[in-house]
């Protein structure tokens, strides 16, 4: 039997992947606010530091997955500050943290939670995102309390993205045998849509959002697609971002992927000489 954390697991897709999983035969370790095996505040470092040891207890130090679902949407009464904090640093925090217990998984396999807002909201805030890969809180907070949490949202989704995929490729993740990848939903019925819902301004731009496919994604729709990142199905998956959002994406942006790449030859010869040198 497996074992598997995973973050958000009290609510919506955090739920829906933990009832996936769990009818799949796995044992999961559940961390959550409330009503979860690891009750802990994930914008708070310490209780991060708190919900890595207490996995890594309950696991028996051996973690063959971990979920990253915990997260906050944009509102604008909600410090940018805050999205920071439990989007971006309570995502990383914990897969870094948690690294060595899934390395002794003779399988393991993590995913991380991001959206399709990272490419189809315009005017994303660099700032945050350079801020939030570098590892700087500070600034990263306090620039995003300049932009707002609206504006912060797609920016903390897309600075997990590209730690994602800078770091899915090294020594420390699949040279350690761990795959780690990382699904980017689009709107998805769940408790952090019904909140931006209820509000007057954001209302109106949820409705503004084109979906092809007539509907928003359920949660189990995007807890099945977790489940295949985890599983023996997609062992070729390495720093693979999947996008799950009823064509939305597609439909905003049908001619942006693939994007072809236009290479110097000589520039990198150059580079590969010059580091055998």
């Amino acid at each position: 039997m497996s074992t598997i954390a995973v973050t958000g697991a009290a609510s919506g897709i955090g739920a829906a992947t933990v009832e996936r999983l769990a009818s799949g035969g796995h044992r999961i370790v559940t961390v959550d606010l409330h009503d979860a095996d690891v009750e802990v505040n994930l914008a708070d470092p310490r209780e991060r530091r708190r919900a890595a040891d207490e996995i890594v207890s309950r696991c028996g130090g051996v973690l063959d997955g971990l979920v990253t679902c915990a997260g906050i949407g944009g509102l604008p009464d909600r410090a940018g500050s805050l999205v920071v904090d439990v989007n971006y640093f309570g995502t990383v925090d914990l897969l870094s943290t948690l690294r060595p217990a899934l390395a002794a998984a003779p399988a393991p396999a993590a995913v991380a939670i991001a959206s399709n807002s990272t490419t189809i909201q315009p005017g994303i805030p660099t700032g945050v995102v350079d801020a939030c890969v570098a590892g700087d809180r500070d600034r990263a907070a306090a620039l995003a309390d300049e932009v707002g949490s609206v504006a912060t949202y797609p920016a903390t989704k897309t600075a997990i993205c590209r730690w994602i995929r800078r770091n899915a490729t090294t020594p420390d993740w699949i040279g350690a045998g761990i795959r780690l990848n990382a699904v980017s939903p689009g709107m998805v019925e769940t408790a952090l849509v019904a909140e931006q819902r209820s509000d007057a301004e954001m209302a109106p731009m949820l409705d503004l959002l084109p979906i092809p496919m007539g509907r928003a994604g359920r949660p189990a729709e995007i807890a099945a697609a977790i489940d295949f990142l985890l599983g023996s199905d997609s062992t070729f998956c390495c720093g693979t971002v999947l996008l799950a959002d009823g064509g939305t994406e597609a439909l905003l942006r049908p001619d942006d992927w693939p994007v072809p790449w236009d290479l110097d030859l000589g520039a990198v010869a150059d580079t590969f000489g010059s580091a055998g040198d």
